[in-house]
């Protein structure tokens, strides 16, 4: 446990948020009141280790509070721009090797900040790029994964969940954080999401119903909130809004599979990843009784 304190106050000291995962390399439970929160924004909770990277901190007490909090767990970090971070995950099992061979010779991969995982991977630390990069697989990249916005990976030197080996530093590199070259961005970036001309307000609420007399007003309304929410606020906007469209659907103002779509639309428009997204109209849906 000193060792994992040791390295956790160290990461912290680069400004990088850490967190403790459960054994199983999974996110702390939640506490009793969190589990059964309906509209709760998991980014200013500020329980010590509720919803996951949105626990992580890179200030020394709380960092120290949360290692105590969970002295058996793997220590992680918070990937993306909250950390300046985008790691790419080199996962041998499923073809990990062969791309990150193609990456190299492709020169993809400039030597930069490197982890060898108690798996066998490897973890490549790179300067996150400024614009949102969504974790998610990298396309026609077999085993490779791209930990970035909305992210972590696990660090050294916690214990590897199934084979018992440590995460460790591989010092061959050096310890700087290499710049991505611009061809790596874009292999790291999801190809835009078709996008309709427009948020298709107007053809889709022209019924008033159940005392909304404007709907395409009262739509604009929902929709602009979420466009102008502030940064760490825009999924618990997007969440308020599908409610209110909920509430249109309800009321025969809209149709549902339009409202579905103008809430992806603006979604998108404020840098939401699509799994965000989901989960933010599908709540708001379900506590207006409305299946999405």
């Amino acid at each position: 446990m000193n060792q994992i304190l040791t390295a956790a106050l160290a990461a912290a000291g680069r400004g990088w948020p850490v967190f403790m995962l459960g054994r199983s390399k999974r996110p702390v439970a939640n506490c009793d009141a969190c589990r059964v929160a309906t509209d709760h924004d998991p980014a200013s909770c500020g329980h010590l280790t509720c919803h996951g990277f949105y626990a992580a901190s890179a200030h020394p007490a709380r960092v120290t509070a949360n290692v105590d909090a969970v002295p058996r767990g793997q220590l992680a970090v918070r990937t993306g721009a909250v950390s300046g971070l985008l790691v790419v995950d080199v996962d041998p099992a499923h073809g990990g090797t062969k791309s990150m061979t193609d990456l190299l010779n492709e020169g993809l991969l400039p030597r930069t900040l490197r982890v060898v995982t108690g798996s066998g991977g490897q973890h490549l630390y790179y300067a996150h790029p400024g614009q949102h990069v969504p974790s998610r697989p990298m396309p026609g990249r077999p085993g490779i994964d791209i930990k970035a916005d909305g992210g972590y990976v696990v660090l050294p030197p916690s214990l590897h969940h199934r084979t018992g080996l440590p995460y460790r530093w591989a010092t061959v590199n050096g310890s700087a954080v290499s710049e991505m070259p611009p061809a790596l961005i874009a292999e790291c970036l999801p190809p835009a999401p078709a996008k309709p001309s427009t948020p298709q307000t107007s053809s889709t609420t022209t019924q008033p119903g159940g005392g909304i007399s404007c709907p395409d007003k009262l739509l604009a309304a929902h929709l602009d909130a979420v466009r102008r929410a502030a940064k760490g606020k825009r999924r618990a906007t997007l969440y308020g809004a599908a409610r209110g469209v909920a509430r249109m659907v309800a009321a025969g103002a809209i149709d549902q599979a339009d409202a579905v779509t103008a809430l992806t639309f603006v979604g998108h428009q404020a840098a939401q990843s699509d799994r965000e997204i989901r989960a933010a109209i599908a709540g708001g849906f379900r506590d207006e009784g409305i299946a999405a």
